[in-house]
């Protein structure tokens, strides 16, 4: 069951940071147009800041749950080297459990969010609701809880063992 879990867990953090690499390469794309149209063609583009802004959320909430599986979210640095190894699995308990509460909020809050956003257009892409921007956090939260139970499970501590 636990190997099982990771295994899926592995699977959907890849999933959430390839996507959130392709929503970095889409903000920069969109970015260079703007650039491009603004400057050199003097002919802005009002969609074009207004996707490369929702890419950016994208991007943050997908890419979250990378954060957390590595143990870079929610650091104490101190507090965890100096604890014995019942202090250490203490100190992960009350992290995970933190997280998951705030997580719990953003999907709660973002789900309303993106819920009540559904006839809310965007200002420069009108065809499109808000839905679409709001639903990041939802999503990303998704992601993220799988990830903070994960290192709950199986921990890793790339960002604590290289910040000495």
């Amino acid at each position: 069951m636990r190997r099982t879990f990771l295994a899926f867990e592995r699977a959907t953090t890849a999933l959430a940071l390839a996507f959130a690499c392709a929503m970095l390469v889409a903000a920069a794309c969109l970015g260079l147009y703007q650039i491009l149209a603004r400057f050199v063609f003097e002919q802005p583009a009002e969609w074009s800041e207004v996707l490369t802004r929702f890419t950016l959320i994208w991007m943050v909430f997908m890419g979250a749950p990378v954060a957390f599986r590595q143990g870079a979210m929610i650091c104490v640095d101190t507090a965890h080297r100096m604890a014995g190894p019942a202090g250490k699995r203490a100190l992960d308990f009350l992290a995970a459990i933190s997280a998951l509460v705030v997580i719990a909020v953003m999907l709660w809050f973002g789900s309303d969010y993106a819920y009540r956003g559904r006839f809310q257009t965007i200002s420069g892409l009108e065809s499109f609701s808000m839905t679409w921007a709001y639903l990041a956090i939802p999503v990303g939260a998704v992601f993220s809880a799988l990830a903070v139970i994960a290192c709950l499970v199986d921990p890793r501590r790339q960002e604590l063992d290289t910040a000495q």
